[in-house]
């Protein structure tokens, strides 16, 4: 069998993980202008034929699908996909960052309570588990990230997750916080030029 080239691969690599159908156009954009698109689609296509998955053209848009012969294997298993609030993405990305991390250090860093229901959507999606308990008065319930929660956000550990550079690059912060962030800079120099 021969393996594939890299544009195969990169034209693969594109349908895959796109979460919808793919018109030509937009092939070319991510695989880039290396061969003939419609020719290795149609060569991926009949590579595929035989798989339990196909490459199928449906409306000038490319994807792939369950063979439909092993359709009714899937079917029962079709799960609508929860979005997640704002509040659970917060609380989320504190315990990722602060784990093990109680309810109550949540609150504080959240400055806000915590809904009822928040931290158990975290844990039927299995990236937040219990972690024990904190040593002081109250016990207070401890909360970790999972290995699911690594898997789903592509990290080998936590010393991958985005730090505080990749953040503002990434343009993920909050423009009132970079102002803040600012204004305390600048305090901080006329505090500075004071004491000299």
């Amino acid at each position: 069998m021969i393996q594939p080239d890299d544009f195969a691969r990169a034209i693969e690599a594109a349908l895959f993980a796109s979460d919808k159908p793919l018109t030509i156009a937009e092939i070319r954009h991510y695989a880039g202008d290396q061969g003939d698109i419609a020719e290795t689609l149609a060569r991926l296509a009949e590579d595929y034929a035989a798989r339990g998955i196909h490459l199928v053209e449906r409306g000038g848009r490319w994807h792939f699908q369950t063979a439909p012969d092993l359709a009714h294997i899937l079917r029962q298993e079709k799960e609508e996909p929860r979005k997640l609030s704002r509040a659970g993405m917060e609380t989320l990305a504190i315990i990722a960052y602060h784990e093990p991390v109680s309810r109550a250090e949540i609150e504080a860093i959240r400055g806000v309570q915590v809904a009822k229901g928040t931290l158990d959507v975290l844990m039927e999606a299995g990236w937040v588990r219990p972690a024990g308990r904190r040593e002081v008065p109250g016990r207070p319930l401890l909360f970790a990230t999972t290995s699911e929660f690594l898997s789903h956000f592509g990290l080998a550990s936590r010393r991958d997750l985005p730090g505080i550079d990749d953040l503002r690059a990434a343009g993920l912060l909050d423009p009132v916080d970079l102002a803040l962030e600012g204004a305390a800079g600048q305090s901080a120099l006329e505090s500075d030029d004071e004491d000299a």
